[in-house]
């Protein structure tokens, strides 16, 4: 029996969340021999991995699986439903957290919790690109937010204020990694050292800045700071630490006098 082709296969839910969730029927048998839904989102993670996500298509992943695109429609319904089962696949379940374990503090729980979040897309930055679709409800995306909320168990915040902060942290870790990984792919385009690059953007800002017209940017300038190297992970560091701070006032703002 095939899956069905509607957007929902009775439970009302999305096809790509019925599909993460394994609550569709799969074929019993493939077109091809040896033709499974595993293989199908593996073979696309290895297309996004080597030529990045606009590389990946039914038609392209097909091709890498020696199939017809017509046989994956048996497995999946769009690509859309695929970016959802390849998200799964390379984001996996959270590690655990040492801070959460020992009892530790929110604040000390909550920052593994972003750094964890970090490393995995450091190791899969195509993944940044998959558009986001509505809130998590894919199976590992449920069980990050479950780690994300029990960091914070002990914060005394509202349950409302518990989702605020956890968007704010995961959306910091997006952003950022999101950056850094243009920032990285532009370097490697110019084909220089990343010291080299920054050098070469400081010595045309320059050139272009008016002190008359941008006088902060031009005093800036004149301190050397740009120039100077930046301790190993700094803008995550400083970023997050501030994000930390700003809960900390709030759970100090809210806690009972």
């Amino acid at each position: 029996m095939t899956e069905k082709s509607s957007a929902s296969g009775g439970t009302g839910l999305p096809a790509s969340i019925e599909a993460a969730w394994g609550l569709r029927e799969r074929p019993v048998k493939g077109p091809k021999p040896g033709l499974t839904l595993d293989r199908i989102v593996a073979a696309a993670v290895q297309v996004a991995a080597a030529e990045g996500l606009p590389a990946v298509s039914m038609g392209r992943v097909a091709k890498e699986l020696g199939a017809s695109t017509m046989s994956l429609y048996r497995y999946v319904s769009a690509k859309e439903e695929l970016y959802v089962l390849m998200q799964e696949a390379v984001m996996g379940l959270p590690e655990p957290l040492p801070a959460l374990e020992a009892g530790a503090g929110w604040r000390e729980a909550l920052a593994e919790w972003a750094w964890a979040q970090r490393r995995m897309f450091q190791r899969h930055l195509w993944s940044l690109r998959i558009p986001i679709a509505g809130p998590p409800a894919s199976p590992n995306m449920v069980v990050w937010w479950e780690q994300g909320l029990q960091a914070l168990s002990g914060s005394g915040l509202s349950p409302g204020a518990k989702i605020s902060v956890i968007l704010l942290v995961s959306g910091f870790v997006r952003n950022e990694a999101t950056l850094m990984s243009d920032i990285a792919a532009a370097v490697q385009e110019k084909g220089v050292p990343p010291d080299e690059f920054m050098a070469r953007w400081e010595r045309t800002v320059r050139r272009l800045v008016d002190p008359a017209r941008h006088p902060e940017l031009a005093d800036l300038l004149e301190t050397g700071v740009l120039s100077e190297p930046d301790e190993p992970d700094y803008e995550f560091v400083f970023g997050l630490e501030r994000i930390l701070d700003g809960v900390e006032a709030l759970i100090k703002k809210d806690a009972p006098s």
